[in-house]
């Protein structure tokens, strides 16, 4: 069944017929008012309500205004007067009428047709419009947030940063006090071996002054050295730049071999060396990189003291890696080490060692980094462990 209108679209047609009643009653009153002056022939005033009801009231307002407008001149003003009777000549005035109405009416609903489509596309937009800020509101909130989110994580950063910075410092000195402890106890432990001998030398009869004068000797040599030791690692510490010199590596090994003797006798091992002739000198601290070399043999003999069913060799060698880089590796036929902690053994604090420090490989590192080498551990193929490192050699200072 078709929609019966409800009350506002009844109202509104009425309205519209209402005003197509006025405005020709309005054209019929001043037409006959103005009869007598004005001549009717054009019913330029039944045109106006026409053309007025059509544009503002539509077409329904028009329509009616042109059936009233056409009964009106008939009845006054066309022959027979007060005759709805229409003649020829009339009828192209009523055609008129219709026309006017016709198409005032389109351009009326064109208009009002256009507005409309105009005010939905403007209140689409202002949807549109209303959802965007909607959405740019909780884009902003949610930015706000992150932003105080942000602050807050910014401010735990620099707190956490502060006590990294503390810790950092307590384990400086901490790694600083057992780099000292375990640098130095290995030439105070020859000063106490050096004055006992030395004790033994006075002691016969008659005194060997020769002997005790050279125990002297060592103890003085020991003492310096140790002084040394302890200079060089808080200048590491410091950051301090190390005091690089051309130094023959050739001979540097040969002479911490001749320090390292007594303790390689004391365990049954045998230091052997293989080094290359002619290999040019290095760039470096020799002070530092004697150390260094102290350290490792001493890790071998160390690591080769438990081993009985085998030679304990210990086999230093030189050699060049690059045109510009010497390689010297030192080889043990020890107890080996676990390939989880090959990594691990250069960590400070961390050693396989029950009386050990976890430093002396640590300290190493440290220093042959700073010389612009790598450091690096490979178990062997059959026993032990190789420990290497480089050094970038002083090709200006080759002869």
């Amino acid at each position: 069944m078709p929609s019966v209108p409800g009350p506002r679209p009844l109202a509104s047609v009425l309205f519209r017929c209402g005003l197509g009643v006025a405005l020709v009653a309005a054209a019929l009153t001043v037409t006959l008012l103005l009869q007598g002056v004005v001549s009717t022939a054009g019913y330029i005033f039944f045109y106006t309500a026409v053309v007025t009801s059509s544009w503002f009231g539509g077409k329904w307002s028009g329509g009616f205004a042109v059936v009233l407008s056409t009964l009106a001149v008939a009845y006054f003003f066309t022959p027979p007067i007060h005759s709805f009777a229409v003649d020829r000549q009339s009828l192209p005035v009523f055609v008129e009428f219709a026309a006017s109405a016709v198409i005032v009416g389109w351009f009326s609903s064109w208009r009002k047709q256009a507005e409309a489509e105009l005010k939905q596309a403007r209140n689409e937009l202002q949807m549109r419009v209303d959802e965007r800020t909607a959405d740019l509101r909780r884009s902003n909130d949610q930015l706000l947030a992150e932003m105080a989110e942000r602050r807050r994580a910014q401010d735990a950063y620099y707190e956490a940063q502060a006590e990294l910075a503390h810790v950092t410092r307590l384990s400086a000195l901490g790694e600083l006090a057992a780099s000292i402890s375990h640098e130095v106890n290995q030439p105070l432990a020859a000063v106490v071996t050096n004055a006992d001998a030395c004790l033994i030398w006075l002691s016969s009869e008659p005194p060997n002054l020769e002997e005790a004068r050279a125990a002297v000797d060592s103890i003085a040599h020991q003492g310096t050295r140790a002084s040394e030791i302890v200079r060089k690692i808080r200048a590491m510490f410091t950051k301090a730049t190390p005091e690089k010199t051309s130094v023959q590596v050739n001979d540097l090994i040969r002479e911490v071999g001749a320090i390292m003797q007594t303790e390689a006798s004391r365990s049954e091992v045998t230091i052997e060396t293989d080094l290359l002739m002619d290999l040019p000198p290095a760039l470096g601290d020799r002070t530092q990189l004697q150390q260094v070399m102290v350290n490792l043999i001493q890790n071998g003999i160390e690591a080769m003291s438990v081993i009985a069913d085998r030679p304990r060799r210990l086999l230093i060698r030189s050699e060049m890696q690059d045109p510009d880089c010497i390689l010297i590796s030192v080889r043990d036929s020890g107890i080996g080490i676990n390939s989880k902690d090959v990594k691990r053994i250069f960590d400070a604090f961390f050693t396989t060692k029950a009386q050990g420090t976890g430093m002396g490989l640590s300290i190493s590192r440290s220093i042959i980094e700073a010389h612009g080498g790598r450091l690096w551990a490979s178990a062997n193929s059959d026993y032990g462990v190789t420990l290497q490192f480089t050094l970038p050699a002083d090709l200006e200072s080759a002869p």
